[in-house]
């Protein structure tokens, strides 16, 4: 009985998160003939990788070029902060003062603060001498480890010795001085009122991933409806007993992240976690079947089996450990059942009970749980495939205790944001058609006995996010903005203008009736309520919420996660995208859920008729005219020329007048005759395919929208359209010099640092950056995102070698200029990733000095211990796949210092840790690859 869709047919290989963009670099189109026989320990390495990655089969002569795979999407989860998790690891052997199993260490760690405990964590604890006491007791199991609070003498870290060997210290961390304590706090600070106290720890416990200090003051008054007293954020340490401060940013204390703490009744929780111990342990002994764990990998692969209800959906695990697994189990049952002396009949099934099933015309074997026994039939459950089938008793066989050992396969999980509409007819409809049978991508929320998650369909060439898509199934049609062609419309608004040319409506209709009444209910709503429950705690791609926009509550889709904090986000009804952090964010008022949701979105996608549709061929001065014409203007006309119903774009003649019946009036007439229309060829950019690789300007605007931080608009139009043809304002000059970061400190020659391998090209060349401040530049790049984001799309005038930010599909980034190409592009480096991009010279902006103190993260390397060399594509494929986007140990053998942070490098040797019974040294690897190719030359 096996499943016909588990070779992973009919999508492509589920490695890849949602929304990722797959960037493939220009190769040659001639590969160089060179035959080489592998050695046969590496054959199997370099073939599986060119087979999951044929895009690196011709592999660029010049491996300095940039050839790493796509950088994945940050995962939702916080990025690992070891000081944050040793304040939160005193927290709970403050609780187990006479000490804990380290096993049972992840498991209190979720229950406390509803996050895993990251790993490297566990790797780390024997090093934090001053946060805990690592011991292992006399034990039949060596494994198992003790860990107490750490002693009173012990305040001060021990140097550690370094040795050669990282498996001494494989992670090792520095510790650095907290910055809590402040020499200016005043002896006798105000107390916090019990009141005040319990409010932000209600607000603290929304955002388990932290929120900013600076963010508490109106978050507090929106939520509250009243001011949050001064003193509070002056004196941040009052707040030391409901939450921990964490200080990402080491020269300005008062960017503060503040993580809530989770205080339990300490009898109660030690009760109940005796009580799970028990009920585990009488599951056990009547039970021997282990329970499933849900993988680790953050998109894993499953097959949706039955969908009958969105809050209990019957899905399967795809993968090692997994369904191939399974598959291994059911060949040794097939085995196992066909001699004649193992096939023991089960005479007397019981309900609960588990069996072994024989299928009637196949030899198939498979595990089921009897449900109901009838007189000459049973009612079996199959545990590994999710369905109940009623079978003749004679097919019931005594499962061996040796087929106990792989958990069930067949899972449960629920359906986030489809919670209240788990048995709606048209959302069951819609799920059986996109998602039964098939193999998707599960994103997991919350790791619970029933995971939370988002599917993904990544088979076709635009992921369908399966949640948004059943939830668009609710809409009712007959509310939809009005489409027919050769029909004109008066009091029509236009909400949005891109790049592209493409341009967002409301049009009047019953749909935007209805709309307006139901947010007019929200208003009030949210003025009534005094309450941290709309808050929203946990984003997800796809989700429908509320933000402000104009100073009113507007419904938005998130569309992206950058971390946990910052999201972009789309007005779905006036079809402008911004950047916010999820503080701003509020869920849906549940009395007017399924009124909002039914509502189809009000925004009218459409474009002018007679002009194309391409970033390439409307010009900043074109798309700013339009803005400074028709926005913030609610009497345009439209006249409806065609409709593209697979796109839903309408093509449309604009008017600002109400003589909509004379095209020859309209705006698009007045754009096709302007020079604002003219191009010169050396700026021409062409919208056909390969310029996606380019990083070419998506058809998204995030201009004219006001929100409430400060009612600062990202864009505010002319109150009058300037004359037609007049230039816009041209691009500034080069902004004065910055006052780049210092370089970034070094360990001693000898000494060892936990790194990460952003790009690989070869062992002469790749980057790396360390591993321990990484949360910091992702704090760096939520900051800039929201800062960049608001600003107004204009090419910038850069030189060569000048430092600034840029745009990179959905992040910005702090990028040296390496050169200005004729064609509007822009080649840059990453200082942070170390990677090579081009992009346009619209996504450029100056680099303010605030974001200017973290140094630059990218460290250029070269593995020491090997002779330099012209390395070979197999060589690279082998270095690449050992040590890219790998948390690894670092040991330094020599610094070549530059003038530059960016252009100095170091020789280093580096070590994979992450195998108990050894490290692996690379250049060991790496000299292992080369004598054994030279052997076969």
């Amino acid at each position: 009985m096996r499943d016909p869709q588990l070779d992973g047919k009919g999508g492509r290989p589920h490695n890849t998160p949602p929304n990722t963009p797959s960037r493939k670099p220009s190769l040659p189109s001639e590969r160089p003939e060179k035959r080489m026989t592998l050695p046969s320990r590496f054959q199997k390495e370099v073939h599986a990788h060119i087979l999951r990655n044929p895009q690196h089969i011709n592999v660029p002569s010049n491996l300095n070029e940039n050839t790493t795979p796509p950088k994945p999407r940050l995962p939702h989860s916080a990025p690992y902060s070891p000081k944050l998790v040793q304040s939160r690891l005193q927290e709970v052997l403050n609780k187990h003062s006479n000490g804990l199993w380290v096993s049972k260490l992840p498991q209190l760690y979720r229950e406390h603060y509803k996050q895993d405990l990251p790993s490297e964590a566990l790797k780390e604890l024997e090093n934090w001498t001053h946060i805990c006491t690592v011991e292992k007791p006399c034990s039949s199991k060596p494994q198992e480890l003790l860990l107490y609070p750490a002693k009173e003498t012990s305040q001060i870290t021990p140097t550690p010795t370094h040795d050669r060997s990282p498996s001494h210290h494989k992670k090792p961390q520095t510790q650095r001085p907290s910055l809590t304590a402040k020499s200016n706090t005043p002896e006798s600070p105000k107390a916090l009122s019990p009141d005040l106290k319990q409010k932000l720890g209600e607000l603290l416990l929304k955002y388990s991933s932290g929120l900013w200090a600076h963010a508490l003051p109106k978050l507090y008054q929106d939520t509250y409806k009243c001011k949050l007293p001064e003193f509070v954020l002056d004196q941040l340490t009052l707040l030391s007993d409901i939450c921990t401060i964490d200080y990402p940013v080491p020269d300005n204390p008062k960017r503060a992240i503040l993580y809530a703490k989770v205080v339990e009744d300490e009898n109660r929780n030690q009760s109940g976690l005796a009580g799970q111990e028990m009920k585990l342990e009488r599951r056990l002994s009547s039970q021997t079947v282990p329970p499933l764990v849900i993988p680790r990998v953050e998109y894993p692969s499953v097959l949706v089996v039955d969908a009958s209800d969105t809050n209990c959906v019957i899905l399967r695990y795809i993968g090692e450990g997994y369904s191939k697994a399974q598959e291994k189990l059911e060949d040794e049952m097939r085995e196992f059942y066909r001699q004649d002396n193992t096939k023991m009949a089960l005479r007397s099934p019981s309900p609960g009970q588990l069996t072994a099933v024989g299928a009637e015309e196949e030899d198939d074997i498979i595990r089921a749980q009897v449900c109901e026994v009838m007189a000459d039939k049973v009612k079996v459950y199959y545990v590994d495939h999710g369905f109940s089938e009623v079978i003749s008793i004679r097919k019931l066989f005594e499962l061996n205790e040796k087929f106990y050992r792989l958990p069930f396969q067949a899972t449960k999980c629920k359906l986030a944001g489809l919670e209240s509409f788990s048995q709606e007819q048209a959302v069951l409809k819609k799920l059986e058609s996109i998602a039964t049978g098939k193999i998707l991508l599960a994103e997991i929320l919350e790791r619970e006995d029933m995971p939370l998650v988002v599917l993904y369909d990544t088979s076709q060439d635009d992921d369908v996010n399966i949640n948004a898509a059943c939830m668009k199934a609710l809409q009712d049609r007959s509310l939809e903005s009005p489409l027919k062609v050769n029909s004109a419309y008066m009091n029509v608004s236009v909400t949005s203008v891109c790049s592209d040319g493409t341009i967002y409506c409301q049009v009047p209709s019953r749909g935007l009736t209805k709309l307006n009444e139901i947010l007019e209910k929200t208003e009030n709503y949210f003025h009534s309520q005094v309450t941290s429950e709309s808050l929203v705690s946990r984003p997800f791609c796809g989700k429908n919420c509320l933000a402000r926009y104009k100073g009113k509550w507007s419904r938005v889709e998130i569309t992206n996660l950058h971390g946990s904090r910052v999201l972009d986000i789309l007005f779905v009804d006036v079809g402008v995208q911004a950047s916010v952090e999820v503080i701003e964010l509020r869920e849906i008022p549940p009395p007017l859920l399924r009124d909002l949701i039914s509502t189809p979105a009000q925004a009218l996608k459409c474009c002018l008729a007679g002009l194309p549709v391409s970033v390439g061929l409307w010009t900043p001065d074109a798309v700013q005219w339009l803005r400074d014409t028709v926005l913030h203007i609610s009497d345009c006309s439209l006249k409806i020329a065609k409709v593209d119903e697979t796109k839903r774009l309408a093509h449309v003649y604009l008017f600002t007048s109400k003589n909509f019946h004379d095209t020859s009036c309209s705006l698009n007439q007045q754009l096709a005759d302007s020079d604002l229309w003219n191009h010169q060829k050396d700026v021409f950019l062409s919208s056909r395919g390969p310029l996606k690789s380019l990083n070419v300007p998506t058809a998204t605007q995030t201009s004219s929208l006001k929100t409430d931080r400060g009612d600062k608009a990202l864009h505010t139009p002319k109150k009058t359209s300037p004359p037609l043809g007049s230039k816009s304002t041209p691009a500034g000059s080069p902004p004065e010099r910055l006052s780049l970061p210092p370089a970034l400190e070094l360990p001693e020659i000898g000494q060892n640092m936990d790194v990460f391998v952003s790009v690989a090209c070869h062992p002469g060349h790749f980057v790396l950056q360390p591993w321990q401040d990484m949360y910091k530049l992702v704090v760096l790049m939520g900051e800039m995102i929201l800062h960049y984001n608001k600003m107004e799309e204009k090419a910038l005038k850069v030189e060569k070698n000048q430092v600034c930010a840029a745009k990179v599909e959905n992040n910005w980034y702090r990028v040296l200029v390496k050169g200005v190409l004729t064609n509007g592009l822009v080649s840059v480096f990453q200082l942070d990733y170390g990677k090579h991009e081009l992009v346009s010279g619209t996504k450029l902006r100056p680099l303010t000095q605030e974001f200017c103190q973290l140094p630059f993260q990218a460290i250029t390397a070269q593995l020491a211990g090997l002779k330099p060399r012209q390395w070979s594509e197999e060589a690279s494929i082998v270095f690449r796949n050992h040590v890219e986007k790998k948390p690894l140990v670092a040991q330094l053998e020599s610094v070549q210092e530059a003038s530059q942070p960016w252009e100095r490098k170091v020789m280093i040797y580096l070590v994979d840790t992450s195998q108990e019974e050894r490290d692996i040294w690379l250049h060991d690897i790496m000299a292992e690859f080369t004598d054994e190719m030279t052997k076969t030359a």
